[in-house]
């Protein structure tokens, strides 16, 4: 990525010819893997890993496959054991110890980061996005982009400001299956489409009662909270379910509908909605610090008469649509079944004339997913960044699918039904807008730019 000066670049043809002719003379010392890593090296990124859990560990077998196209210098994250981990698996991975750093500030110092791959929690998602790309940083954001309406407003002006790649982890862009039956739709093979019904099913178990207590020895809580304004500690908070509580998480619509609801909009060709009416509530394991709703039923009406419905069931396994998730779309003519691992073309009567599945299964429920969408999704930024492709999923594309999520939970916690600019997805409703569009920052942490 870097630019070379004549006494590099001489160095480096005299190390690829030498290479070259160590391999026509059968040489085993220089592999034709390690020639072609040679070859390609003004192709690779060189990147860091911050936040070293789940998606990080899902990401794995993409790095696997990405060997020679990236550099892996970092591993970066607030819990010393967990950044150990991570460090050990890239040095499997990659032959080579990362570097460990605890705070993404010092990592994004290094100039010769070239990418990196933010696996936080939801409430650093924009803020470190932008932080790097002040500092010439590429990104690859794990969705949902924003923890709130505002943010996603923030990351495509940082975007547009400092021109790097961003892209959003809704890897099913990347899906070819996906990609395939989509450009169908949008050429009539189901008429016209007027509907798409995305869904998730799971079973979470209670989360208990909340304690405040003494932080993890090698947990640094304070930079946990970063843009969050600052709290007592509770066990509750470590590890996953974070995601439960407004200050860090955005409910099971921005942790999971975002996939779904992305290839509705994607497949009927809408962006913003006029109108957003949701029902939603807290039915299982009342007794638990759970404290956002955990079934939801979100109803976006946009132009043309189409619409999108979310039904959402984070505790309660039926499945009702014959599967844990995917997206069902409707048109005159007939309808489609899709998910990341491929999809199902059904005539008006309901018969199905087509199936594709994907070579290789993507996870579709697990705890930090991975497979084979994500490993495309990955290659694309990647090729992206080096000018070799165009990105399936650019952040003003990511940005609106994150906020349809944003606006069910807007609808739910107001519990109100939402009037919405259709030109940009603005609230018409002023307190509305004052109230729940932005949040509150811990002073100095706010992505303005």
């Amino acid at each position: 990525m870097k630019k070379s000066t004549s006494q590099s670049r001489r160095k480096f043809l005299q190390k690829t010819t030498l290479a070259a002719s160590a391999i026509s003379m059968g040489i085993p010392a220089l592999s034709a893997k390690s020639y072609n890593r040679i070859l390609g090296a003004n192709d690779r990124v060189t990147i860091a890993q911050i936040g070293c859990k789940r998606r990080a560990n899902a990401m794995k077998g993409s790095y696997k496959k990405l060997t020679d196209n990236i550099n892996f210098k970092y591993v970066c994250d607030i819990y010393v054991p967990q950044m150990d981990s991570f460090g050990e698996e890239v040095k499997n991975i990659t032959g080579t110890a990362p570097k460990k750093e605890g705070d993404v500030r010092k990592v994004l110092e290094d100039t010769e980061i070239d990418a990196i791959i933010n696996t936080t929690p939801d409430h650093w998602h924009t803020p470190l996005t932008c932080m790097a790309l002040e500092a010439g940083k590429h990104v690859y954001v794990e969705k949902p982009c924003s923890h709130n309406p505002w943010e996603g407003e923030q990351i495509v002006a940082f975007q547009q400001k400092y021109g790097k790649v961003v892209q959003m982890g809704n890897q099913q862009r990347s899906a070819l299956e996906s990609q395939e039956i989509i450009k169908e739709i949008h050429n009539g093979i189901i008429g016209d489409v007027y509907l798409a019904k995305a869904f998730y099913t799971n079973t979470r178990t209670s989360i208990g009662k909340a304690k405040v207590t003494d932080v993890p020895e090698g947990f640094n809580w304070d930079l946990f909270q970063g843009p969050a304004p600052r709290q007592s500690y509770k066990d509750i908070f470590f590890d996953y379910n974070w995601h439960w509580f407004w200050e860090f998480g955005t409910a099971e619509t921005g942790n999971n509908a975002i996939h779904e609801i992305d290839v509705a909009r994607w497949a009927l060709g809408v962006s913003f909605p006029e109108e957003v009416s949701v029902v939603a509530g807290k039915y299982h394991f009342k007794d638990d610090d759970w404290t956002m709703y955990d079934t939801m039923l979100a109803t976006y009406k946009f132009g043309d008469k189409k619409t999108i419905v979310w039904d959402g069931k984070s505790r309660n396994g039926m499945d009702t649509y014959g599967s844990d998730r995917g997206t069902v779309i409707y048109g005159s003519e007939g309808s489609v079944y899709v998910d990341r691992n491929g999809y199902r073309l059904y005539d008006r009567d309901g018969k199905m004339s087509k199936e594709a599945l994907a070579s290789a299964r993507s996870s579709t429920t697990a705890l930090g997913g991975g497979g084979n969408a994500t490993d495309l999704h990955m290659k694309n930024f990647f090729d992206t960044v080096v000018g070799k492709s165009k990105s399936n999923s650019p952040i003003n594309e990511g940005a609106v699918s994150t906020l349809l999520a944003h606006l069910a939970n807007i609808s739910s916690r107001a519990n109100q039904t939402l009037k919405c600019n259709p030109e940009n997805g603005n609230l018409l409703d002023k307190k509305l807008m004052k109230q729940y569009w932005k949040r509150t920052y811990e002073p100095g942490w706010e992505p303005t730019v």
